[in-house]
């Protein structure tokens, strides 16, 4: 019965907490529409669009709208009644940030007793109520105006605030993890609201954050289960590996993960994999500490058998007339995919000749596939493949796709060197290639934790709304820019400036709005700290209207597959290059190299290419690229080495400096 009365006494928390709220967040579902969602909240459309006017334009699937609660389920003047207020007129350059900072207030609560500032910027000279104080009484929940400092996620970064607190009764067997995961906080986190409580007792009344899963039950421990929290460069893929079970398995057992994995998050995994066997995940040697060890395999030499190593590339020899080299010539330049296969080529071949330096002997088979699956198939059953240790190519998804499937039951690796497309599920395929999601995950890792104590600032345009809400949900303090037109006035990004640093994420594919933002944004640079960044460097930033001198004085920062090489470092290996074939080495030359060294190195380290891994469960780096293999829940691995860029002043391209941070 007391078990009872905890459980309904909780309930009605909850229904106050939500009727005491004048608006609330909805995140559109598949097949939605403005129509639709007015009336499930018995609402004009465009009371929703007063509060979200880029919904004129279309909503997106998982977007999140503000709706306004009808005033009959309300009840303002409670809240107003123990709430002090003093008005304020605002002045130029005042931002919600200053003020929050003047005021000792929080950004929400500033948004939340001025609702027209959910849809619109801070106006100059207009009039807003800015909370001084409390005199609630309650002891169900209680909003906090006054800061709490809670502890950082991580040792180096500055400590986060939580503005808004409610107390949490502890049921019988609740645990701190349970709490945290419920309230979407670290164990850091609650303990450092917590700072005198040690152990959890039923009946308790804890301090916790206010952000409640909307679908998620009571946590309370189960022998079957446990909590683990994220750690940083953690992935979906790692944690299915390190559990045994699914990514579907761990989204039904937690379903915060529909919003994607963050860094921090206390998740409920289970104690036994799917055999039935107890998982002990302190001997996984996936992505963890390890990831982040770089690895020098050449000093781990100790298989010196020959390597039977297979190239597949599409040369297209058939168009080669006979004796009729020029025919061949205008076809390489012509034909933007022979000359990369060729390029990667010459670099494989450099590989190949600093192994054999090395002690590595290597018997090099080279196949033209011609961009044709047929080609493929011919070539893998009028050939013996059966002491094969690795293919490399082909260059395409479908003709890698091809030799993988002929070539799983044989276990060949099929090694795929630049395609950043997902590819089906073949236990021997290897994309060296992280792909965009990969990428785009590793910048959300590294702005997740590097952006604390920054004054962040998003920029997305209509096309980029899906990674604008993904990035609202890594840096929730984080503020936003509507462009209008494919333009962003530098008056509009002035307002949003502090006096300390300022981090810029952009995301456009569109040249105009990228060029008017960092236009803008370099004008502002003489008298604030900007940092540009974005989750995406495509076409936009290569073309000719936008200032290389522009990116480098914003200190642009993005994620990338390679990196630029050391002209110092690589000097040797550059000089030999041109010698041999008359030339300076490009991106993809130098691709061959790093792929193929990185190959024939673990081959020679170990007894096969998987073994490698189990054996050495850090990092490999080269010339311009790196390589750590992860298993893809589907089958087969996908190297998540990604480096984070930044474009300097002197236009010279480094690793960003806090990249360690």
């Amino acid at each position: 019965m007391k078990y009872l009365f905890v459980i309904c006494f909780l309930f009605q928390i909850y229904s106050t907490s939500a009727n005491a709220q004048s608006y609330k967040y909805h995140t559109v579902k598949k097949g939605e529409t403005v129509f639709s969602i007015s009336q499930s909240y018995s609402i004009d459309e465009e009371d929703i669009y007063k509060y979200n006017p880029n919904a004129r334009e279309g909503i997106g699937v998982n977007e999140k709208l503000v709706i306004p609660v009808s005033e009959g389920n309300t009840n303002e003047s409670t809240s107003s009644s123990s709430t002090q207020f003093v008005e304020h007129t605002v002045k130029k350059k005042e931002t919600l940030y200053s003020l929050s900072k003047q005021y000792n207030v929080s950004i929400d609560d500033l948004k939340r007793y001025n609702k027209q500032l959910y849809a619109k910027e801070l106006q100059m000279g207009e009039t807003i109520r800015i909370p001084s104080g409390s005199t609630s009484n309650s002891t169900s929940v209680v909003e906090q105006n006054t800061p709490v400092q809670r502890p950082a996620v991580n040792n180096d970064s500055p400590a986060k605030q939580i503005t808004s607190t409610r107390e949490h009764i502890v049921l019988p067997k609740e645990t701190k993890y349970g709490i945290a995961r419920k309230y979407g906080m670290t164990v850091k986190e609650l303990e450092g609201l917590n700072p005198r409580v040690e152990v959890l007792q039923p009946g308790m009344m804890i301090r916790v954050g206010t952000n409640v899963l909307d679908d998620e039950p009571v946590i309370i421990t189960d022998e079957r289960f446990r909590f683990y929290e994220v750690k940083p460069q953690e992935t979906l893929y790692s944690l299915s590996e390190r559990f045994g079970v699914s990514q579907d398995s761990l989204k039904q057992l937690n379903p915060a993960l529909k919003e994607g994995l963050k860094f921090g998050m206390v998740l409920k995994v289970p104690k036994k994999n799917s055999d039935g066997e107890e998982i002990d995940d302190e001997a996984y040697t996936g992505r963890g500490e390890n990831a982040d060890t770089k690895m020098d395999l050449s000093r781990s030499i100790d298989n010196r058998s020959t390597k039977e190593i297979v190239l597949m590339l599409p040369y297209h020899l058939n168009k080669i007339d006979a004796d009729s080299l020029p025919t061949y010539r205008n076809t390489i330049l012509n034909e933007r995919v022979v000359r990369i296969s060729l390029d990667f080529y010459s670099g494989v071949l450099m590989a190949v000749d600093k192994a054999k330096s090395m002690g590595i002997s290597t018997n090099l088979k080279v196949y033209d596939t011609d961009r044709n699956t047929g080609n493929v198939t011919s070539i893998i059953a009028s050939n013996n493949f059966d002491n094969v240790d690795a293919v490399i190519g082909p260059l395409l998804q479908e003709t890698t796709e091809v030799a993988a499937q002929r070539l799983e039951s044989k276990n060949v690796p099929v090694i795929n060197p630049l395609s950043n497309r997902t590819m089906r599920g073949y236990r021997n395929l290897f994309q060296s290639n992280p792909g965009d999601e990969l990428t785009k995950k590793a910048m959300f890792d590294y702005l997740s934790r590097n952006a604390a104590g920054k004054n962040v600032i998003i920029i997305a345009d209509g096309k980029s709304f899906q990674v604008k809400n993904e990035l609202n949900g890594v840096l929730p303090s984080a503020r936003n820019i509507n462009p209008s037109n494919n333009f962003v006035s530098e008056g509009k990004l002035a307002e949003m400036m502090t006096a300390g640093e300022n981090w810029v994420i952009l995301e456009s594919e569109n040249i105009n709005l990228v060029s008017s933002t960092t236009s803008a944004l370099n004008r502002l640079a003489r008298n604030h700290d900007i940092t540009l960044l974005t989750t995406n460097k495509n076409n936009a930033y290569e073309s000719d209207i936008i200032s290389n001198n522009h990116l480098g004085k914003l200190k642009f920062r993005y994620p990338s597959v390679d990196k630029e090489y050391d002209s110092e470092i690589s000097e040797a290996f550059i000089e030999d290059y041109e010698e041999r074939f008359k030339i300076e080495p490009n991106k993809y030359a130098l691709r061959g190299y790093d792929l193929t060294l990185d190959v024939l190195l673990r081959l020679a380290s170990a007894e096969d290419l998987y073994e490698s891994f189990e054996k050495y469960p850090g990092y490999t780096e080269y010339y311009e690229s790196k390589f750590h293999y992860m298993p893809n829940a589907e089958g087969g691995f996908t190297n998540d080495a990604i480096y984070i860029l930044q474009l300097n002043e002197d236009l010279t391209i480094t690793e960003a400096d806090d990249i360690k941070s």
